[in-house]
């Protein structure tokens, strides 16, 4: 059964699911080089194809991620600004409790039919998946637990008027048992104030985590006060209820009021902190509630990494996944897992969606199309030296054992927001002057970020401390440092000391594995710095041409494309 999943709204991405597997799955960002692109993946779904030489009569069933698509423009930051006006928000808000809501949810739906049918798929394949439903599917067909019952969390912003739901995940099924309108959302409360803070919402909430633990402990209470005062876990169920009169979306006049004079490092650590203790009281209800200790995770929220941390952490949790990459780029991987199992049910089949692997989703490139790349480069006027290097990754290996920072691009490109290795950009880790050297080469971060590193999985346990052995291999989850942190100093956060490591075992990655055991013989040290392979602002590179591109307008020196080593003239 091959069924082709699709989200068409913000960070758009397409997957194709053949018989429960995921074979492809790129997000629209990458081929349009416009990062989190909010639209239909038309350059996405003719990839997959062509990838999967599969023609559009091939696919079985379309599964559309949410049943409604806001029709926005993709400017995320001019739609918040207009959310910022308070009379803009109360005719939003009245418009939709009135039949022109429905019209505009109407004519929305048959544009995303035209936008099928121009991309040759016949709208009678279409099945429209609840937006929850679809993170929610991730969650639990993506867990490695496959025989036992599972708690599905998931938590976001809003989609389908909804920002969070609690299900039962049992024998290939998901049974919803609560549910919190949008209005009451954690999500909407920590975008909005990412934009306060002069970020650009739905992108760099990260950057909020990441700056949080600089906060002293007296301003970051002044400011977690105030977000207790807005949203709670009802008292009664296993839902959030807001405690102000606006809904969260239409919160920014409020907390322009509330938090006047504060100081942003204080702002960032009480929304922070707030996020952690909600979803931990959260999650302790939920698993007093069911009596289930393994939970399965996803939606925007769940990308918070130190929020995961205290979750696993919890004394009533067993175990935690959380999907990877679990913001709405993965709902084209949920509408299709649960169209796929909703499928095998009414032909009486077993569901056989498999525990997620790697999720080296994307294409990789020959030796061929890499020469012919540089060659283009070269005749663009790019001026580079190269070379094919039969052994590759040892020669990565020794170039950053010499301190030397090399990009990589090889293998099947990683879906997602984490670079895993096939995209990225690598260094020794136990050298802190690489984190200045990254950032004035390529990445112009903002200075308190961190970058993470990768572990091989048998040392794991010499540099992050994880008592309850839970996997780690997609950089979703932190953990805190071992006293062996010096060793990968430059990958941990200068704060507080934590990790938010790729832990690799070999057989997802052997290219990758080669570089770290070589990395190791020469060095002594099992770890190496890792972050992605992008210029600051862009999505991750695809292939070739984008990795030279960046390259070029860059200050890095080395390239490990393919099996080809590019270096400056």
């Amino acid at each position: 059964m091959n069924v082709l999943g699709i989200h068409d709204g913000h960070n758009a991405s397409a997957c194709l699911v053949v018989d429960g597997r995921v074979v492809y799955c790129i997000q629209e960002e990458r081929l349009t080089n416009r990062k989190n692109y909010f639209g239909f993946p038309s350059r996405s779904v003719k990839t997959i194809l062509a990838l999967a030489d599969l023609r559009p009569e091939d696919v079985d069933f379309v599964a559309m991620g949410s049943l409604h698509t806001p029709k926005l423009t993709g400017d995320t930051t001019g739609s918040y600004e207009k959310q910022a006006s308070r009379l803009w928000s109360l005719a939003v808000e009245a418009a939709m409790k009135t039949p022109i809501y429905t019209v505009y949810k109407n004519r929305a739906r048959e544009e995303r039919f035209r936008n099928l049918r121009q991309a040759s798929l016949e709208g009678g394949k279409a099945v429209f998946v609840d937006h929850h439903l679809c993170h929610a599917a991730s969650a639990y067909y993506g867990a490695p637990w496959k025989e036992e019952k599972v708690l599905v969390l998931t938590c976001d912003g809003s989609g389908d008027e909804l920002c969070a739901t609690v299900s039962v995940g049992e024998k290939g099924a998901l049974h919803k048992i609560a549910e919190t309108p949008r209005g009451h959302s954690l999500g909407d409360i920590y975008s909005r104030v990412t934009f306060l803070l002069g970020l650009v919402p739905l992108e760099h909430e990260w950057k909020v985590m990441g700056l949080a633990p600089y906060s002293p402990e007296s301003g970051m209470r002044k400011s977690y006060d105030v977000f207790t005062r807005y949203l709670a876990v009802d008292g009664k169920g296993l839902t959030f209820r807001r405690s102000i009169p606006e809904p969260t979306q239409m919160i920014y006049a409020r907390l322009r009021r509330d938090l006047e004079l504060h100081r942003f490092d204080w702002i960032s650590a009480g929304v922070q902190k707030f996020a952690e203790d909600l979803l931990m009281a959260w999650v302790g209800r939920a698993v007093a509630t069911t009596g289930i200790r393994k939970l399965a995770a996803a939606g925007g929220v769940f990308m918070n990494v130190k929020a995961n941390k205290l979750l696993l952490e919890m004394e009533e949790v067993d175990d935690l996944f959380v999907f990877p990459s679990c913001g709405d780029e993965s709902i084209s991987i949920g509408a299709a897992f649960n169209v796929y199992a909703q499928k095998c049910r009414e032909s009486g089949r077993d569901v056989d969606i498999p525990p997620l692997a790697d999720i080296y989703y994307g294409p990789d490139f020959t030796d061929d199309q890499v020469k012919a790349s540089i060659l283009e480069a070269e005749r663009r006027g790019l001026a580079l030296r190269y070379e094919h290097v039969t052994d590759m990754e040892t020669r990565v290996a020794e170039l950053l054992a010499k301190g030397e920072i090399v990009a990589r691009c090889k293998g099947r490109m990683e879906f997602g927001a984490r670079a895993l290795g096939n995209r990225s950009i690598l260094a020794d880790p136990s050298r802190f002057e690489c984190v200045r050297t990254i950032n004035m080469m390529v990445k112009k971060r903002d200075f308190w970020m961190p970058f993470a590193p990768v572990i091989r999985k048998e040392r794991q346990e010499e540099y992050i401390i994880n008592p309850k052995g839970t996997k780690a291999p997609y950089m979703i989850l932190s953990f805190d440092s071992t006293d062996r942190r010096n060793e990968m100093i430059a990958a941990v956060h200068q704060a507080d000391l934590t990790a938010r490591p790729q832990v690799l075992e070999k057989g997802w990655n052997p290219a990758y594995y080669a570089i770290l055991e070589e990395f190791e013989r020469l060095t002594g040290r099992g770890v190496l710095l890792n972050t992605s392979f992008n210029l600051h602002g862009y999505p991750m590179v695809y292939g070739p041409d984008e990795a030279l591109w960046v390259f070029e307008n860059s200050d890095l020196c080395y390239l490990a494309l393919g099996n080809y080593l590019v270096t400056k003239d």
